[in-house]
């Protein structure tokens, strides 16, 4: 795989001199040529999902393997409202468990193709009330599956770009673009107060008549400690060096609004840290309380007008908390592995999070799995690849700052094929929401590491197909436009090797 990256730097370098490829009109011929198709999700080899090896290695981080066990466990944790092991879930949320979101394709991944959606009802099929004696995770008459989660994924978050004007229409002079947040826990025999009625779904069907739904998808977390270890000024050189590409490729940074650094994680790349991202994420997701979000979180549009009522409050908040006391395990005074054990049960939920995130492996390339392709075929992918203009934005390789935690993400080179920056894509794939300084229609570069073996693409998950992914980037005023007229311009040979790269990754 060296060579590879090599060979796409070298390639890349000469074509951002501005070589010249025939160009399309929209419409002249199919993206991709008669025969050439997407390889499929690689193989049955799991080539994600472990932890950094320093990580867990004793000799070289000391109590790593225990603090990463909790965090795995920790992340795979069902949650409930009250009575449990794992309490505070709601009063409104999308799912129960970070791993049901994150699991494509081990702990960690992205959107599986099979979901725990949606919850009304025994039936995985049903649109009725839910009855909570029978297994439903969301009942009572205000919950219903929304139209648009299937059972065969992907996982969908919900928003409203705008809210809606007195007439029920959207205002694009009043964006909203919140989470709109999928059940509540009205009516769960451990709701308590909250009962049946108290609480109702967000206005989903208007929405989607209206025109004014978006959806996102939960993103692979794997080698995210490496994307969190990169310093500003690698990343502001890395963008320099790409520009005048001869691709209309430009580009940008999100930044934190605190101390003006650059963001590197969301859709956006709205997020500072894995901190603040576990955090969020819990609060928005689950809708449970904790050190970084410590108040309820109701729907955009209740939190303009009413706030949640008291009666679905039904925790003291925040609900996630560091765990100040713990149990003490005998023998831990002599034994560092005991106080290993021990000293894993101290932080909170959204630390263990992070921990488990920062410290996750990156997936593994594995050209020899992708169906039907060759070693020569994968080799002259990488280097179209570059040639037609897709490493601009999917830059090979970054580079760590050095690291106190762990040497796995110590001064290292790795290859996330994307470069942190937000891009603007266009019309086609604009979601008309702004998070920090990305607009609408700016987007972070998704990372390419473990395509191989992700079913959906694209921020919300609409495509399912490589050849589908691609075309989709193209449209007025989209940085990829003319990357993707290149792409339509290869040979058919051509094309396939691209889609075989990608597959191999």
């Amino acid at each position: 795989m060296k060579n590879m990256f090599a060979s796409v730097f070298t390639l890349a370098a000469l074509m951002f001199a501005g070589m010249a490829f025939a160009q399309q009109s929209p419409g002249d011929d199919p993206i991709v040529k008669a025969g050439v198709h997407d390889p499929g999700v690689r193989g049955v080899t799991v080539d994600a999902g472990q932890p950094l090896a320093s990580f867990v290695n004793e000799s070289q981080t000391p109590g790593g393997a225990e603090f990463f066990k909790r965090s795995l466990e920790n992340f795979q944790a069902v949650e409930v409202v009250q009575g449990g092991t794992d309490n505070g879930l709601g009063p409104r949320f999308n799912e129960r468990s970070c791993v049901i979101c994150h699991s494509q394709p081990a702990v960690g991944g992205g959107s599986p193709s099979t979901t725990d959606f949606p919850f009304v009802g025994p039936n995985p099929q049903s649109t009725v009330v839910g009855d909570c004696t029978h297994g439903a995770v969301a009942c009572n008459n205000t919950n219903t599956t929304p139209s648009f989660v299937l059972a065969n994924g992907p996982v969908r978050e919900a928003r409203f770009p705008f809210f809606f004007d007195a007439n029920g229409n959207p205002n694009p002079n009043d964006p909203n673009g919140g989470v709109e947040d999928l059940f509540t826990i009205a009516g769960r025999p451990d709701a308590l107060t909250c009962v049946a009625g108290t609480l109702q779904q967000p206005s989903f069907a208007q929405a989607q008549a209206t025109n004014n739904l978006i959806f996102r998808t939960p993103l692979p977390l794997f080698g995210d400690g490496l994307i969190d270890n990169v310093d500003d000024s690698f990343l502001l050189t890395n963008l320099r060096n790409n520009a005048g590409n001869g691709f209309g490729i430009g580009g940008t940074f999100n930044r934190n609004g605190n101390d003006g650094t650059i963001t590197h994680f969301g859709h956006k790349a709205q997020n500072k840290s894995l901190l603040l991202f576990a955090g969020e994420a819990y609060n928005v997701e689950m809708g449970i309380t904790n050190e970084l979000f410590q108040q309820e979180r109701p729907l955009p549009g209740e939190g303009r007008t009413t706030g949640l009522p008291a009666a679905c409050r039904v925790n003291p908040t925040p609900e996630d908390t560091t765990n100040f006391v713990v149990a003490t395990v005998a023998g831990s005074e002599t034994n560092p592995q005991l106080q290993a054990q021990q000293n894993a049960n101290v932080p909170s939920d959204i630390e263990r999070f992070a921990i488990f995130m920062r410290f996750l492996a990156p997936p593994k390339p594995n050209p020899a799995h992708v169906a039907g392709a060759t070693a020569a075929s994968i080799s002259n992918g990488a280097n179209v690849f570059a040639q037609i203009g897709c490493a601009v934005c999917h830059t090979p390789t970054l580079h760590t700052s050095p690291s106190s935690e762990t040497n796995d993400l110590n001064n290292v080179d790795f290859h996330p094929f994307g470069d942190i920056a937000i891009h603007h894509m266009g019309v086609n794939l604009a979601d008309n929401v702004t998070q920090g300084n990305a607009g609408g229609d700016q987007f972070r570069t998704a990372f390419l590491w473990g395509v191989g073996q992700r079913i959906f693409f694209l921020h919300d998950g609409r495509s399912r197909t490589l050849q589908d992914a691609i075309a989709q980037h193209e449209s007025n005023n989209s940085e990829a436009t003319i990357t993707v007229e290149n792409f339509e311009a290869l040979p058919a040979q051509s094309q396939q090797d691209v889609l075989n790269f990608l597959r191999s990754l």
